[in-house]
């Protein structure tokens, strides 16, 4: 497989998975690097995350997230990135893929991108190699980033705990979603709606639907109620068949 992207999301916790969605739904190549080790996994249940009165299992809202990243068109590697560099501090000259960065992980992979998520809350030695990023130590590691995530690197963003946002699921994948809309705002893409619309609501009022919309008639919006449906009694069937997992101190 083709690993090279538009958009590299490394860490697929709560805010690489929502950026993940954002930007697959809108089209860009996206692709999720990720070992599987979200600290969101230690939770052993999720209590104020929206939509979910009664608590959420915190594996299985990694799992549903994961999945609809998925449905909206990311990738998924297995893999823990080592290094990112800017394309022409490797030597080698930006092609026709107009790549600003190489993605290196430990499983010897090199993947071009246009664009880089860093969500890793504060794992941050993949870029302290990479000129113009600034690292923030707070008792912990953070990247230096706006509100919406910006870095010092153009193309580059932080999003969730990587960024200093509250250490709250709610909150990461609000502000990945933000880092998300930010970075297709900053491309080449038109503007950004992702909204689903009655049938007629543009199309009878004389416009056209706009980039990132789509129309849907009655019978298009049953069909899809009715999967969803069938879809939440199925992924909550059972208890997630994940283990608790604890603290790295507490396992020996």
């Amino acid at each position: 497989m083709d690993l090279n992207r538009d958009v590299v999301v490394v860490g697929g916790g709560v805010a690489g998975l929502s950026a993940a969605v954002y930007t697959a739904r809108q089209g860009l190549g996206t692709l999720v690097v990720d070992p599987d080790g979200s600290i969101l996994r230690r939770n052993a249940r999720l209590e104020n995350f929206p939509g979910f009165p009664l608590g959420v299992d915190a594996r299985r809202l990694l799992d549903l997230l994961g999945e609809q990243a998925e449905t909206a068109g990311a990738d998924r590697l297995d893999a823990r990135v080592t290094r990112v560099s800017l394309v022409d501090a490797d030597g080698e000259a930006d092609g026709t893929d107009n790549a600003r960065f190489v993605v290196a992980t430990d499983g010897d992979d090199q993947i071009r991108a246009r664009h880089v998520v860093a969500a890793t809350k504060n794992e941050t030695g993949y870029l302290e190699d990479l000129d113009g990023v600034a690292i923030v130590d707070r008792g912990k590691a953070y990247v230096d980033a706006d509100e919406r995530g910006r870095t010092g690197v153009d193309g580059l963003y932080a999003a969730g705990g990587l960024a200093r946002k509250p250490h709250q699921a709610a909150v990461c994948a609000g502000h990945g979603a933000e880092v998300a809309v930010t970075l297709l705002e900053e491309s080449d893409e038109p503007f950004y709606h992702d909204w689903v619309a009655p049938e007629g609501y543009f199309t009878d009022r004389d416009r056209e639907v706009p980039p990132g919309c789509e129309e849907i008639d009655a019978a298009e919006r049953k069909e899809r109620e009715a999967a969803a449906l069938d879809a939440t009694r199925d992924r909550f069937a059972e208890p997630h068949p994940d283990p608790q997992e604890t603290h790295p101190s507490l396992e020996e």
